[in-house]
């Protein structure tokens, strides 16, 4: 990747850094500090919009591995993130595991889950692989609201279609508000920021690369196709489990229709906007729709006042419209993302004067 004029690497640590510049430190220290204090002033609408925002982020970033990464389709990425969600439900609220600890929890019960429907989903790819992740989309969704069977253990209830409490996140001994949760997920995002990133840079991303650009010569190489699409499963998922997590404790209710196939199509677009095999990208797609989203919330209003006797049905329809068409855009002229118009724009600007 081209370093601005003048500037040069000497050693291989320098070259493999993240943060390479001194103006690359001082933008991600504003940047921290800007969104570390933006939850203090903005209204309460626009801090619930950067709750959700952090927490589609964190699921994404297992789609970019998943997907842009290894190159395995998933359409069932929301399956996972209910599982997430119902194991720090089921665990913190019927057995009384501290919340703190039902994190990890709920990213490894999505990764296994994960595991579960992979191993027979390795066996096929393309459109075969596309139509299983469907199939445990709604498999796992209907599990979900019919597990109120009498012979399960109370503490395995899910509530079926009502769905069940989340416990509130308590820290200092006083319940964590909405500014507080933003601190949280942030943090979280953070730190699955940087194990995507990481994970891109090590062998097995290589690996995942290898398998997507090319399987059967990735398999030639000495790579095991299994083992390493079934890590990718597991990865993918478990960042699912994680937003998951942050999902149940945000919404404080939560029910399987929140998890619907719906979501796993926002979660698709979302990466193919940003630009597949990016951890940037992953997030830059995240903040194009979820902005679209708040517009649509805008727009949606005042046709509405206009149209009253059809206000309900404006922002559903709406929705799809405009998520449609910003993805349509993108793949007929964008295909690679908005990533890699940002990676032109920028490298334009690091070779001036000698841009061409």
């Amino acid at each position: 990747m081209g370093l601005p004029c003048g500037v040069f690497n000497s050693r291989p640590e320098e070259d493999m850094a993240i943060l390479r510049t001194k103006t690359q430190y001082l933008l991600v220290a504003i940047g921290f500090a800007f969104f570390f204090t933006m939850a203090l002033y903005l209204p309460l609408d626009w801090l619930a919009w950067l709750i959700m925002l952090g927490m589609y982020a964190i699921a994404v970033l297992g789609i970019h591995i998943l997907t842009g990464l290894c190159g395995q389709f998933s359409m069932g990425h929301a399956a996972f993130m209910l599982v997430g969600a119902y194991t720090a439900a089921t665990l913190g609220g019927n057995v009384g595991v501290s919340p703190w600890l039902t994190l990890p929890l709920a990213g490894v019960t999505a990764g296994i889950a994960g595991l579960a429907f992979g191993v027979p989903a390795l066996r096929i790819k393309g459109f075969y692989l596309v139509m299983s992740t469907i199939a445990a989309q709604f498999v796992i969704q209907w599990v979900a609201r019919e597990a109120d069977w009498t012979w399960l253990p109370d503490w395995m209830k899910t509530g079926g279609v009502y769905g069940i409490d989340v416990p509130k996140l308590v820290l200092g001994g006083k319940a964590v508000g909405d500014v507080g949760f933003w601190w949280i997920t942030m943090g979280i995002l953070v730190v699955m920021l940087v194990v995507a990133k990481n994970i891109q840079r090590t062998a097995t991303g290589r690996k995942f690369i290898a398998i997507r650009d090319n399987d059967l010569a990735a398999e030639v190489m000495g790579i095991n196709l299994f083992r390493t699409k079934l890590l990718a499963f597991f990865i993918g998922c478990f960042f699912a489990g994680i937003a998951g997590w942050v999902w149940a404790h945000y919404m404080g209710h939560i029910t399987p229709d929140q998890f619907g196939f719906d979501k796993s199509l926002i979660f698709l677009g979302m990466i193919i906007v940003g630009g597949m095999g990016s951890t940037a990208g992953a997030v830059m797609g995240t903040v194009i729709i979820r902005i679209c989203e708040k517009l649509i919330d805008y727009i949606s209003a005042s046709l509405g006042s206009a149209f009253p006797d059809i206000s309900v049905q404006i922002f559903p329809a709406l929705s799809l419209i405009i998520f449609a068409l910003v993805v349509m855009i993108f793949i007929m002229f964008e295909p690679r993302g908005a990533y890699h118009r940002w990676v032109r724009i920028r490298t334009y600007y690091r070779l001036h004067p000698f841009s061409y």
